[in-house]
């Protein structure tokens, strides 16, 4: 997993994410990396916003950005954070890489009735392919690193996040759908999501 905002560029999904923020919203966000989405939320949605960030290096971008941040470990919890202190909470690409997931959402689901989540679909037909076929675990766009130097440590598909939101008893507000470079996914894509989508952006509630 790429940092999704480490050379301070907002990448294509995370436009879609910003596109899924109510104007003017109160938002906190997971591993805000150099605050780019955040600045883009707050200069045009009209948002105010709030960074999680554990990176030293991209904390202090956020913090040059005039962006508020805290330095805090996202596994560990938003003890920090009272219930609906905030209108929607995001975490953008940082799924994969987290030790407790669920606990991750259900903290969002606390702090806030909106989440945002995206992350890259593991089972995408390339993905399965580069498997079936070369036996090694596969590398993409969307998942660079090589097994032995990514800080991805849970892999999931469209079909297991979806799965998760149902046993937690989530509802779906809308899901945009990704191709490997961010953007949205060419509709055919909508027949068989967990096969041919390369990401997706989810919009949940309680």
């Amino acid at each position: 997993m790429t940092d999704p905002r480490a050379n301070g560029i907002m990448r294509p999904d995370l436009g879609i994410v910003a596109s899924m923020i109510p104007r003017g919203s109160r938002v906190l966000d997971l591993g805000c990396g150099d605050g780019a989405l955040l600045a883009h939320l707050i200069s045009e949605r009209d948002c105010r916003g709030q960074g999680v960030e554990v990176s030293p290096e991209a904390f202090h971008r956020c913090l040059a950005r005039g962006i508020a941040v805290v330095s805090a470990d996202i596994d560990e919890g938003l003890s920090d954070f009272a219930d609906d202190s905030f209108d929607a909470v995001v975490l953008s690409q940082t799924l994969p890489s987290l030790h407790r997931p669920l606990q991750a959402l259900r903290e969002m689901m606390r702090v806030a009735p909106l989440a945002v989540v995206s992350f890259p679909n593991f089972g995408h037909w390339r993905l399965r392919a580069d498997l079936l076929f070369h036996g090694r675990m596969p590398t993409s766009r969307t998942l660079p690193y090589p097994w032995h130097d990514s800080p991805n440590i849970r892999f999931c598909t469209i079909s297991d996040f979806e799965r998760l939101l149902a046993d937690g008893r989530w509802t779906v507000l809308e899901r945009r759908l990704l191709d490997a470079r961010g953007q949205p996914a060419a509709p055919g894509g909508r027949r068989r999501p967990n096969l041919l989508a390369a990401g997706a952006v989810y919009a949940i509630t309680r």
